[in-house]
C-alpha cells in the first residue's frame, strides 16, 4: 500500500489520537539557555485546540517534568541519583502542566493529569480504568495529559521513556493512530534520506540511530518498538518532526510527513491487546515445530506434548511468551498451570496428566482464547 494511501485511508479519518511529545522538543536549546520552550508549547495547543473542534479526541504523551524540573531547581544537567531525579519530577510535574493549562485555555480546553507506572498496565482492572478516566475526561472538554510517575517510580516499574507509555496508552483506548512527535524527520536510511513507509518494522531495525539528547532517555529503537505494539493491534503509527510548522495538522490532511507504519490486517480486542501487547510475561515455552504451526497457522491451543523447554517462575494464570524453535517469539498467553506444573508435564499427552500431577489437569496448557498470536507470524 502506498502511503498516500495508508494517511488518506487510516490516518485522516482517524478521530482519537494519541500524540507523544518529547523533552527535547519541549526544551529550549542550551544556547538559548534553559527552560521550557513556551513558544513550543503554545504552537502544540493551538494545533490540539483547532483539531479538537474539528471533533478530534487527543490524548497527550508528555515527557518534560525532569528537564523543567531542574531548570527551576538551577540543575545544570540530568540527574543520576534517583532521589534527585524524583524531587526534579516532582517540581518539573506541576510547572509543565501550568504552562499547558494557561497555553489551551484560549481553546476553552481544560488539562486532566494521569501520572502512571508500568504496573498500572500489567493489573488488568487497572488497565482498563485508565481507559475509563481518559475517556471521561474527553467527555468533560479536557485534554488527558499522561506521563510516567517519576516522583515514585524505581527501575522495576519505568517505562524507560515515554513512546512506550504512548504505545500501551493507544492500545487502552484502541485510539485509531499514534504520532510520535519527535527531533528528526522520521526513520531514515542508510543515506539519511526519510522511510516514507515502513511495512515490517523488523526489516528497519538497522537503520536506528542511537544518538539522543542530554535529557530524554528515548532514541529511534524506542521509537520503532512503541510503533510495532500500535501496528500489531491493527493500527496506524507515524513519527515526525514536532517542530515542522503545524504537523499535526498537516498530518490529519494526509500530508506526507514523517515515516508512516503500515498497521496489521486485523484488529485485536481490548482483552487481546492487554494479553499480547501490555503485560509483561513472567515466563517462556519453547515448543517444536508442530505445536508452533498448530497455534500459528491453524489458531489451536497450546498443548503440553508440543513444548520443548520452560524458563521463568510462573504461576497459574501468569502470562508467558511462546518461541518457536528458531527462538522467535510467536505469540503470548495466559497459562493454565505454574512453572514447575508445565516443566512436569511438558512432551506428553493430556492422558497422563493425572498421573503426573497427582490430580486431573486442563488438557490445554494455554487456551487458545487466551493465546494471541504476533500478526507478523501469523499467515491466516
Amino acid at each position: 500500500m502506498p502511503s498516500s494511501s495508508l494517511r488518506r485511508e487510516r490516518l485522516v479519518p482517524a478521530r482519537h489520537l494519541v500524540v507523544k511529545v518529547g523533552t527535547a522538543l519541549l526544551t529550549r536549546d542550551a544556547d538559548e539557555g534553559p527552560g521550557l520552550d513556551t513558544e513550543f508549547i503554545a504552537a502544540l495547543a493551538k494545533q490540539i485546540g483547532t483539531l479538537s473542534k474539528q471533533g478530534y479526541e487527543i490524548t497527550l504523551v508528555s515527557s518534560g517534568a525532569v528537564g523543567a524540573g531542574c531548570v527551576e531547581l538551577g540543575v545544570e544537567k540530568r540527574p543520576e541519583d534517583v532521589a534527585e531525579l524524583q524531587a526534579a519530577a516532582a517540581v518539573g510535574q506541576r510547572r509543565l502542566m501550568t504552562h499547558l493549562h494557561d497555553a489551551l485555555k484560549p481553546y476553552g480546553l481544560r488539562v486532566g493529569q494521569l501520572l502512571l507506572t508500568r504496573h498500572d498496565f500489567d493489573d488488568r482492572e487497572r488497565f482498563l480504568n485508565i481507559r475509563n478516566c481518559v475517556t471521561k475526561l474527553h467527555e468533560l472538554g479536557c485534554l488527558p495529559v499522561l506521563n510516567e510517575n517519576d516522583s515514585v517510580a524505581v527501575d522495576e516499574i519505568r517505562f524507560g521513556d515515554n513512546d512506550l507509555l504512548a504505545a500501551l496508552t493507544t492500545n487502552a483506548l484502541a485510539a485509531e493512530a499514534l504520532i510520535l512527535l519527535t527531533t528528526v524527520d522520521g526513520l531514515l536510511d542508510d543515506d539519511g534520506k526519510v522511510v516514507d513507509l515502513v511495512e515490517n518494522i523488523q526489516e528497519q531495525i538497522g537503520l536506528v540511530r542511537t544518538e539522543g539528547s542530554s535529557w530524554g532517555r528515548g532514541g529511534m529503537s524506542t521509537k520503532l518498538e512503541s510503533a510495532r505494539l500500535v501496528t500489531e493491534a491493527g493500527e496506524v503509527a507515524v513519527i515526525a518532526h514536532g517542530r515542522e510548522k503545524n504537523v499535526l495538522l498537516r498530518l490529519m490532511k494526509g500530508e506526507k510527513l514523517g515515516t508512516c507504519f503500515l498497521p496489521s490486517e486485523r484488529k485485536l480486542d481490548s482483552r487481546s491487546r492487554w494479553i499480547g501487547l501490555t503485560k509483561r510475561p513472567d515466563g517462556t515455552l519453547s515448543v517444536d515445530t508442530g505445536a508452533s504451526a498448530a497455534v500459528v497457522d491453524n489458531g489451536k491451543s497450546l498443548l503440553a506434548k508440543g513444548i520443548t523447554d520452560v524458563t521463568g517462575r510462573f504461576e497459574r494464570g501468569s502470562l508467558v511468551v511462546v518461541r518457536d524453535p528458531q527462538g522467535r517469539e510467536i505469540g503470548r498467553g495466559l497459562i493454565n498451570y505454574n512453572s514447575d506444573e508445565t516443566r512436569s508435564i511438558m512432551g506428553l499427552d493430556s492422558d497422563r496428566f493425572a498421573e503426573r500431577l497427582g490430580r486431573p489437569g486442563f488438557t490445554e496448557v494455554i487456551h487458545r482464547d487466551n493465546l494471541v498470536v504476533m500478526a507478523s507470524t501469523a499467515t491466516h
